[in-house]
């Protein structure tokens, strides 16, 4: 790929939340990317963006292969989301003799029968992409397990500073309690078995920390949900958007990551680990949490790991976090030093270099 080349690259997924946005104006700072967004549904607490800020279209799937291979961009990059869209892109960059770089999130082979199905041809990919960028070092692992031949991380990351920042923010209801400030854990994602949310209720229920001063808060979960035996001081308080979801993380002690890997999804990252690390909340994850394995949430460190789907484990650690505050403290304080360089400026970086490198005969140093 020449340096002199003026044509943007095309940077095909499938929307834009909003921790995403500063992440694209970095890249698209070092170099010019044009994002086709193809829609779908949205994977993150807050929702998704109309407006990424920077030069994008609007896209069907089935559009990706011809844009790809239209000629207006020195290299494509796509993502894992989307049925269509990957190998759409693939083909497309390779017709028009450009680089193709991958952007996964896949740190294990999924074993749906669609996933199975289209297995040859990611494996394909894998081989003969230029280069893969992935989440962390759980993703590259992967990659090179599957043939890839040059891989970087791009840092997951959000707007720290906005996440960081402290207030003052008014306690929301329906954490505020008038006697004393109760023990606060938090949840934010979606209400299905993947994220790991029943996990969760029967965990909090198996603490019986619902009949201490404590209240178990779960957003991008409606009240419909939650069933009359969830043990107490459990609040669904629905979708957030993110000035409110900060101010619960704010006025909380504990995040809870309590995910579960399914036969068609593995946690990839998990962005509102960095956001609650940014409000120096210690984390309390699974082992298929994607910012576990990747390395950001340490047990012991930052916060407390357990195997997924272990009611007991995940029990004993919300009573460990709730007996013992200076722990929380601790392990909080080590968070928000933990999440202070994953920034929107390194994941850009890490991707713009990736970029370049993407035509050269030899591999590039993993960042």
């Amino acid at each position: 790929m020449s340096m002199q080349d003026p044509r943007p690259v095309l940077f095909v997924t499938n929307l834009v939340a909003p921790d995403r946005v500063g992440a694209f104006a970095a890249l698209h700072a070092r170099t010019r990317v044009e994002l086709a967004l193809f829609g779908g549904r949205s994977h993150h607490a807050t929702g998704a963006v109309a407006d990424p800020g920077v030069p994008h279209r609007h896209v069907t799937q089935t559009e990706v292969r011809a844009l790809a291979a239209s000629g207006d961009y020195r290299a494509v990059v796509c993502g894992t989301a989307g049925r269509t869209a990957l190998p759409a892109a693939f083909s497309g960059a390779r017709t028009a003799g450009i680089p193709f770089v991958l952007w996964s999130a896949l740190w294990g082979q999924l074993q749906s029968p669609a996933h199975l199905a289209a297995w040859p041809l990611m494996r394909l990919v894998y081989r003969q992409a230029a280069h893969v960028v992935t989440y962390g070092e759980h993703v590259s692992a992967f990659a090179r397990s599957q043939g890839a031949r040059r891989t970087t991380v791009a840092p997951q990351a959000v707007d720290n500073a906005f996440w960081a920042a402290d207030g003052p923010f008014p306690p929301p209801q329906p954490i505020v309690s008038a006697v004393e400030r109760p023990f606060v854990a938090m949840f934010a994602g979606r209400p299905t078995r993947e994220k790991g949310v029943q996990v969760l209720l029967d965990a909090w229920r198996a603490s019986r920390l619902g009949s201490a001063p404590t209240a178990l808060v779960l957003a991008g979960v409606t009240p419909d949900f939650i069933s009359v035996d969830a043990g107490g001081a459990v609040h669904a308080v629905g979708h957030l958007d993110p000035e409110s979801l900060r101010n619960f993380l704010h006025h909380s002690d504990v995040l809870v990551i309590p995910s579960v890997p399914t036969r068609s999804f593995r946690e990839p990252w998990g962005l509102i680990a960095n956001e609650a690390m940014n409000q120096r909340l210690p984390i309390i994850a699974s082992d298929a949490v994607g910012a576990a394995a990747g390395g950001l949430v340490r047990d012991g460190r930052n916060g407390l790991v357990v195997p997924a789907g272990d009611v007991a484990a995940l029990s004993g650690a919300l009573t460990r976090l709730q007996q013992d505050p200076d722990l929380r403290t601790t392990l909080g304080a080590q968070a928000a030093r933990d999440v202070a360089p994953f920034t929107h400026a390194a994941w850009a970086d890490a991707f713009a270099a990736a970029l370049d490198d993407a035509g050269s005969p030899t591999p590039m140093k993993e960042c």
